[in-house]
C-alpha cells in the first residue's frame, strides 16, 4: 500500500444519504466489527452468568487458560495469510511438552536449558514440515495432515504412553506464574506494579493511535472525526484500566500475558512493519504476481513454518507448565481452536488478509464462550456445537463482505 494516499468519499450507505461525520462513524463501526462483536460476548455472558465473568479471578483465569490458544493464533493467521494452514500445531504442542519433560525428569537438565533446548525442537519441526511445504512443493493441508500424525505419534512414544509430572517451580511459572511485586495498596492489596503496567499501556496506545492519525493527516488520507476519535479512546483506555485494576485485584500480571503482549509487539512489528511481513501479505494476495516481483515465495513459506513450529513449541511448553503435566492426550484440538480464532478475527478464506491483534481477539471470544459456557454449566457438546456456528458465520459474514465489495469469492 503506498505512503500516499488520496483522500477518497466514503461509501454510500444501502442508498441512505447520512451527514458525513455518521458515514465516517458508520464505516469505522463496520471496520471494528469483531472488536464490537467481542465486547457484546462479554456483555451477553456477564449477565447470564449473574457477573462471575467479569470477576477479577475469572477475568485472569481466561487469560492463563487461553494463553497457549493466543499464542498459536498469531503463527497461524499468518500461515492462514500467505494462504496455508496448519493441521498439525496441537501434535506439535504435545511433542515438545514431552520433549521437555523428558528433558528435565530423565537428562536432568536445569529448567531454563529444557526450555530452550524444546524451543529449538520445535524450530527443527517447523523446518521439517516447511521443506516439504516450500521445496519439495507438497500442499501445506496434506503436509500438516501427515505432521499431526507423525507428532502425535512421536509424543506418545516419548512419553511411554504415561504421563510426565511434577516440574520446577520456575518452569511452571509460564503457564501459572503472575508478577507480583510487594507494593499492594489499600484493604483489598491493590497491586500497585500492575496498575503501572495498565497505565502504560493505556498511555502508549494512546500515543501510537495520535502518532497514527497525524500520519494520516500528513498525507492526505481520511481520518475519524475527532470527537469520535476521543471517545474511541476514552472507551478503549476505560477498558484497559478496568481490565488491570482486575488482575491487580487478584494476584497481579499472569507471565503468560507478559509473553502474549511481547509476542504481539513483535509480530504486529513484522506483519506491518518490515519487508517479510509485506511479502507474507503478498504471497497471500496473488502467489504469481508476488513472484513476478521478485518475491522468494519458497524462503517466504518456509519461514512461515518454521516460525510456526517454535510458536507450537511456546504453546506446548505454557499448556505443559500450567497442567504441571505432559500427557499423551494434550494438544487435542488445539489447530482448531487456532484456525477458529484466526478466521473469526477476520482473517480471509483465500489469503491476503488478516491481522494480529484480530486473531488475538478471535482467540479471546473463544475463551469468552468456553468460560462463560461453562459457568453457565452448559455441556461439552453444546459448546463445541456453539463455537462451529460462530465460525461458520464469522466465515460467512466474511464471504458475504467480499461478495457486497465486488470481489470474487474462491469456492
Amino acid at each position: 500500500m503506498s505512503d500516499t494516499a488520496t483522500t477518497t468519499p466514503p461509501k454510500s450507505t444501502g442508498g441512505i444519504k447520512l451527514p458525513t461525520t455518521l458515514q465516517l462513524i458508520v464505516t469505522d463501526l463496520g471496520k471494528n466489527g469483531i472488536f464490537l462483536a467481542l465486547i457484546a460476548v462479554v456483555v451477553l455472558f456477564s449477565i447470564t452468568t449473574d457477573g462471575i465473568l467479569l470477576r477479577p479471578q475469572n477475568i485472569s483465569n481466561l487469560v492463563v487458560q487461553n494463553g497457549y490458544i493466543l499464542v498459536l493464533a498469531i503463527g497461524m493467521v499468518l500461515v492462514i495469510v500467505a494462504g496455508h494452514i496448519d493441521l498439525s500445531v496441537g501434535s506439535i504442542a504435545a511433542f515438545i511438552g514431552a520433549i521437555s519433560g523428558v528433558f528435565i525428569r530423565d537428562l536432568g537438565f536445569p529448567w531454563w536449558l529444557a526450555i530452550i533446548g524444546a524451543l529449538v525442537v520445535g524450530l527443527v519441526v517447523g523446518a521439517w514440515q516447511g521443506f516439504w511445504i516450500a521445496y519439495v512443493g507438497i500442499p501445506a493441508f496434506i503436509v500438516t495432515l501427515a505432521g499431526m500424525l507423525i507428532f502425535r505419534g512421536l509424543a506418545l512414544i516419548t512419553l511411554g504412553n504415561s504421563n510426565i509430572g511434577s516440574f520446577p517451580e520456575e518452569y511452571r511459572a509460564l503457564g501459572n506464574g503472575f508478577i507480583d511485586l510487594p507494593f499492594d495498596i489499600g484493604p483489598d492489596q491493590i497491586d500497585v506494579v500492575t496498575l503501572l503496567i495498565g497505565l502504560i499501556a493505556i498511555v502508549g496506545l494512546v500515543v501510537q493511535q495520535m502518532r497514527t492519525r497525524a500520519g494520516r493527516k500528513k498525507y492526505g488520507q481520511e481520518v475519524d472525526p475527532t470527537v469520535w476519535f476521543i471517545a474511541k479512546m476514552a472507551l478503549v483506555a476505560a477498558g484497559i484500566g478496568a481490565f488491570f485494576f482486575a488482575l491487580a485485584s487478584f494476584k497481579g500480571v499472569p507471565v503468560t500475558l507478559v509473553i502474549l503482549a511481547v509476542l504481539v509487539m513483535i509480530y504486529g512489528i513484522v506483519a506491518n512493519r518490515t519487508v517479510f511481513g509485506r511479502h507474507i501479505y503478498a504471497v497471500g494476495g496473488n502467489r504469481r504476481a508476488a513472484e513476478l516481483s521478485g518475491v522468494k515465495t519458497r524462503s517466504v513459506d518456509f519461514w512461515l513454518f518454521v516460525n510456526m513450529g517454535l510458536l507450537a513449541a511456546m504453546a506446548g511448553l505454557i499448556f505443559t507448565a500450567r497442567l504441571n503435566l505432559a500427557g499423551p492426550k494434550a494438544g487435542d484440538g488445539f489447530e482448531l481452536e487456532a484456525i477458529s480464532a484466526a478466521f473469526i478475527g477476520g482473517a480471509a478464506v483465500q489469503g491476503g488478509i488478516g491481522t494480529i491483534g484480530g486473531a488475538i481477539i478471535g482467540g479471546l471470544i473463544i475463551g469468552v464462550l468456553n468460560n462463560g459456557m461453562s459457568i453457565m454449566g452448559i455441556g461439552i457438546e453444546w459448546q463445541q456445537a456453539v463455537k462451529g456456528l460462530v465460525l461458520l458465520l464469522a466465515v460467512a459474514f466474511d464471504v458475504y463482505n467480499k461478495r457486497r465489495s465486488g470481489t470474487s469469492v474462491a469456492r
